[in-house]
């Protein structure tokens, strides 16, 4: 997220990924890829500058846990019940039960 100044002073985050465009006329104002329009103090320059901060920060972040390993840097839980403490039950396979998933299910195609 961003932070963007309205011209009543009030400041908003706005996700860089639903910019669809921004425009300077002569005051600023971002689009939104559903149509939203919000009219801003920063210059269009700056809010160029802020999206391609945050943008270099998602991918040193991604670059970050790619080199650390994801799961031990988030300490996210590898099965759905890891959190709980539940213990596995019997009706589960041995893959679920040593802390890991399942084989995904292939998926088919609706009919009309």
């Amino acid at each position: 997220m961003i932070l963007v100044t309205r011209l009543n002073g009030s400041v908003f985050a706005v996700n860089p990924d639903l910019i669809q465009r921004v425009d300077s006329t002569p005051d600023t104002v971002i689009t939104l890829v559903d149509g939203a329009k919000f009219v801003v103090t920063e210059p269009l320059s700056e809010i160029v500058e802020r999206v391609m901060a945050f943008r270099a920060r998602v991918v040193a972040t991604a670059h970050s846990l790619e080199e650390t390993g994801t799961a031990d840097v988030l300490e996210l839980p590898t099965h759905p019940d890891a959190h709980s403490g539940a213990r596995p039950t019997d009706h589960q396979t041995t893959s679920e039960a040593d802390g890991t998933l399942p084989a995904p299910v292939p998926l088919h195609r609706r009919r009309p």
